[in-house]
């Protein structure tokens, strides 16, 4: 599945992006770097179980382990010490990155309830891009009956472009069904 973005990425979106920003060299085109999945735990520093729990549902979705996330300095407000846990982190790259982004595009993001596409404004000045989504149901491999509670998670898009504009022509290219604003 990862081999098939890939493809279409080197046969297709190369060619594309090289003609509609006048690339002299295939250097220039933009790609993907990385994928960062992150999910906040506030509660995980009171319940253990929501830290296994988020642990176990970003590895059945991304393939790989999680790292667990720790504070930096202790917060009296929000009863947190330096050292607990509160959050986890997964960063995917090469053929898991190509996966995970393809099953994102063509299966999870099209089960969301009345999607018409995700907002193009989401993007940091320098062609990466961040989505949130508020559950984790949209991805296949989370079954309904095993999640104790609907928790979201942002995924970040780390690509090599130079403006938004790049960015979001590749990401548009390799499928990401962008809303018109």
């Amino acid at each position: 599945m990862a081999d098939q973005l890939k493809t279409f990425y080197y046969d297709k979106v190369v060619p594309n992006l090289m003609e509609q920003f006048q690339y002299r060299n295939i250097h220039q085109v933009p790609k993907l770097v990385k994928v960062t999945i992150n999910r906040g735990l506030g509660e995980a520093s009171q319940n253990a179980k929501a830290l296994e729990s988020s642990i176990e549902e970003l590895s059945l979705i991304t393939g790989q382990r999680p790292v667990v996330t720790r504070a930096k300095r202790a917060i009296a407000g929000f009863k947190i010490r330096q050292g607990m846990p509160v959050g986890v982190m997964v960063t995917l790259r090469s053929n898991r990155m190509y996966a995970f982004l393809n099953r994102l595009v063509n299966l999870a993001l099209p089960r969301i309830r009345d999607f018409r596409g995700i907002t193009s404004r989401s993007f940091d000045g320098r062609g990466n891009f961040t989505l949130g989504l508020r559950e984790q149901l949209i991805f296949p491999e989370i079954n309904y009956d095993s999640i104790d509670q609907i928790r979201g998670m942002d995924i970040t898009i780390v690509t090599t472009a130079n403006t938004d504009e790049e960015g979001r022509a590749l990401l548009k290219e390799l499928g990401m069904p962008f809303r018109e604003n």
